[in-house]
């Protein structure tokens, strides 16, 4: 395993962190300008004029958090990434439905799944789907799980606009453990395995949980579904879990065999700087 090989997520076509700084970020989706809070931006906004263009702004307040309207906007607003299409919304919980740190692990997903013959991968934790459907226009059989029927729907929504063959991802709703449980009884193998599991959550039948208790067994789970094939895969991102990538890959190793592997934090980098936002951490592995 190679650590602290951190990947840096650079502006594209609709996506561009504008500026950053008084724990504050200012971003642009396609057309949509926002400003959300940000633990990680302790240092001083390069461009504090740009920040007047923000069409909404999430502040808390009484310990609850909201959109303050500044400027008029649509409901959502479509983006892409290469073929992959997707809406941007604003959510109750600062979210967009898009977390660009992860565009170099979709790039990677894709050339990992145009490696391998019509591969089967499971997406769990999969929320708005844009690696389910990165992965299924490389080629690949996605079965994409996620507790919130919301999340699912939104996520099915962004396979159509990115005209993927219904048969290409399955969609499941379904608290994670409970459904790798039950496909390591039925003897499933995967090829690809892609999971962002949150700090704490509930699955669609009310199931908590909790990654320091169950993290573990989740990756004992899933050996016994992974394919030990060549150019098999394995990819685990975290964006509010609270661990260190180290933490996470040397669970990671407690658990599988690893032959090419690294880990390190997501980055997104200013548009107008080299100043970058660490956005979360990943391991991944190919046999």
């Amino acid at each position: 395993m190679k650590y602290d090989q951190h990947l840096v997520s650079l502006p594209w076509h609709d996506y561009e962190l504008l500026d950053s700084g008084d724990s504050m970020k200012l971003e642009r989706f396609g057309e949509i300008i926002v400003v959300r809070p940000e633990t990680q931006a302790l240092w001083l906004k390069l461009r504090p004029e740009l920040w007047e263009t923000a069409h909404a702004k999430f502040t808390f307040r009484d310990m609850k958090g909201s959109w303050k309207i500044q400027r008029s906007l649509p409901e959502s607003g479509e983006l892409a990434w290469n073929d992959a299409r997707f809406l941007v919304r604003l959510t109750g919980f600062k979210h967009t439905g898009v977390f660009p740190e992860q565009t170099q692990n979709w790039a990677w997903i894709r050339t990992q799944v145009e490696r391998l013959e019509k591969p089967k991968i499971l997406n769990l934790f999969g929320y708005t789907g844009i690696a389910s459907i990165v992965a299924a226009q490389a080629g690949a059989i996605v079965t994409h799980v996620d507790a919130s029927k919301q999340s699912l729907d939104w996520a099915h929504e962004n396979a159509r606009r990115s005209k993927v063959p219904e048969e290409s991802i399955r969609w499941i709703l379904d608290d994670a453990l409970a459904f790798t449980k039950r496909e390591a009884r039925r003897g499933v193998i995967y090829d690809g395995i892609i999971l962002d599991p949150p700090a704490f959550g509930r699955g669609a039948k009310g199931e908590v949980w909790k990654i320091d208790r169950d993290f573990p067994a989740l990756l004992e789970l899933l050996k016994n579904i992974s394919s030990n094939t060549l150019y098999s895969f394995f990819l685990v991102s975290g964006y509010a879990a609270g661990y260190a990538s180290r933490s996470f890959a040397q669970a990671i190793e407690s658990t599988f065999t690893i032959d090419k592997g690294e880990c390190g934090e997501l980055h997104i980098r200013e548009s107008y700087s080299d100043r970058v936002i660490p956005a979360g951490i990943y391991v991944r592995f190919v046999r």
